[in-house]
């Protein structure tokens, strides 16, 4: 912790602070500062946040629904969402790249607009490949030994997830350049309106209605995809009324391969954060579940209320990207930085705010997860760790959109693959030898290192948009 509060607690202190003479840090005055800067990244993130809020409860019916109607369609909805969840965040993670080219060019349609078109080839091209994974469940069910009974009713439910990663990229392309444009409101709306679609057509398709049956799985299936095409269609109907794009065409046209290119430059390598990060996730659940069924359950839930928290951090950097963008424009160093400041203090409360909550609420929040007295105790012995963990994660993350803001990501990606690689490593016999407290004690190692990588790989980035330092006379 000594290394966290080293590397965080300059940036922390000079949230306030005005270079002096002849620091390199100069440019354009920036803007709003302190209460202001918070307030406006505040602003901006609270709809996001409240969009993957909801769409995180609205995934929960499905899961519900299924498990009343049968076991066996229950383990094949959690076989194929095995592979769609992590090849959905993918794409939405490589579309994230896009935010910060959309930024720089919020007041001039003529360059802005080549990036909108590019922005849907990279979804078109990164949704197909999704896609593909998620088409490819059976044969991965198939290779893993997945019992006959749970493969045989996939049936088409694969290929309806599949059809809906691609139409959720088209989608992601279009709500990214509206993050990047600071239209959070209007995201908001694309994704309630999606999740409410999800949630109704779930409820009357899953286990029908009235004298309709229902159709099982395969309606979960229809009615996720029905939520991705009119999410993404209300998002892309969104994009076309902002003004600084109406009355533009706005189809994909020629694919311009080496600006599709500079796009992926940004965006794979977060795609690739994001794979990192699932891949290590699952070691650890790995970790968990060798140790004992209620242990398991404990290290699950844990998962489940960090998610819960660190999407407010993803929400207040995703936010940042729109107001660093004109600092990011002028090269003014200060301003950049004093918005990161700014994004790390909003991260830090909302996330403190929100386990506050949970932990006033533990009994309560914790029963709705599970009626296990003992999984429920394990929980509640490491509610410190998993607040030191979110705490972490959520730093790092709003460092690593820094990155982003300045179209460097490499640098993350190198982080998190060091980071989380030798989490991965000692994470079975960490916890083989000294239980799930190790196991969340190692992931708390993780993350604190990875602060200092992030911390480290910002300051040194972000300062050469200043340009080299004069030489003294």
């Amino acid at each position: 912790m000594a290394a966290l509060r080293r590397a965080v607690g300059p940036y922390l202190r000079r949230a306030r602070a005005v270079p002096g003479p002849g620091s390199r840090e100069t440019g354009p005055p920036s803007g709003p500062s302190g209460r202001g800067l918070i307030g406006r990244t505040a602003a901006t993130a609270l709809p996001l946040y409240l969009t993957m809020l909801a769409s995180t409860a609205g995934s929960l019916v499905d899961t519900a629904l299924l498990g009343r109607l049968a076991t066996a369609s229950l383990a094949a909805f959690a076989l194929t969402m095995a592979v769609y969840t992590p090849a959905t965040a993918t794409v939405a993670g490589a579309l994230r790249g896009v935010m910060p080219f959309v930024s720089v060019h919020d007041d001039d349609p003529d360059a802005l607009l080549p990036v909108v078109r590019d922005s849907l080839w990279l979804g078109i091209a990164t949704g197909l490949l999704g896609a593909l994974a998620v088409a490819g469940v059976p044969l991965i069910g198939l290779a893993s030994g997945v019992p006959r009974q749970t493969l045989s009713e996939l049936g088409a439910f694969p290929y309806l997830m599949a059809a809906s990663v691609l139409v959720a990229a088209v989608g992601n392309a279009a709500t990214s350049t509206l993050v990047g444009l600071g239209r959070s409101r209007l995201v908001m709306r694309a994704g309630m309106t999606g999740t409410a679609t999800a949630v109704v057509l779930s409820l009357i398709l899953v286990n029908g209605v009235g004298p309709l049956d229902g159709l099982g799985l395969p309606g979960a299936g229809i009615a996720m995809l029905a939520a991705a095409t009119i999410s993404a269609t209300v998002a892309h109907g969104g994009l076309r009324r902002c003004a600084v794009l109406a009355g533009r065409p706005l189809g994909p046209g020629r694919p311009q391969v080496r600006a599709v290119i500079r796009l992926a430059g940004v965006g794979v390598p977060l795609a690739a954060t994001v794979l990192i990060k699932f891949a290590v996730l699952g070691v650890l659940a790995v970790a968990a579940a060798r140790i004992d069924p209620v242990n398991a359950a404990a290290h699950s839930i844990s998962v489940s209320l960090v998610g819960l928290m660190f999407t407010a951090a993803v929400a207040v950097g995703q936010a940042m990207i729109p107001l660093l963008a004109p600092h990011v424009k002028a090269k003014d160093v200060r301003g950049v930085r004093a918005g990161v400041r700014a994004g790390v203090m909003t991260a830090l409360g909302a996330v403190l705010l929100i386990g506050g909550v949970l932990v006033v609420l533990r009994v309560p929040v914790l029963s709705l997860f599970t009626h296990d007295l003992a999984a429920r105790e394990q929980v509640l012995a490491l509610l410190p760790l998993v607040l030191l963990v979110v705490v972490t994660d959520a730093l790092q993350a709003v460092f690593g959109f820094g990155l982003v803001a300045i179209r460097d990501t490499v640098p993350s990606l190198f982080a998190f693959a060091v980071c989380y690689g030798l989490l991965a490593l000692v994470a079975v016999p960490l916890s083989a030898r000294g239980g799930l407290t190790a196991l969340w004690l190692a992931l708390l190692g993780a993350n604190t290192l990875l602060v200092v990588g992030q911390v480290a790989f910002f300051h040194r980035r972000s300062g050469r948009l200043g340009g080299p330092l004069p030489r003294p006379a």
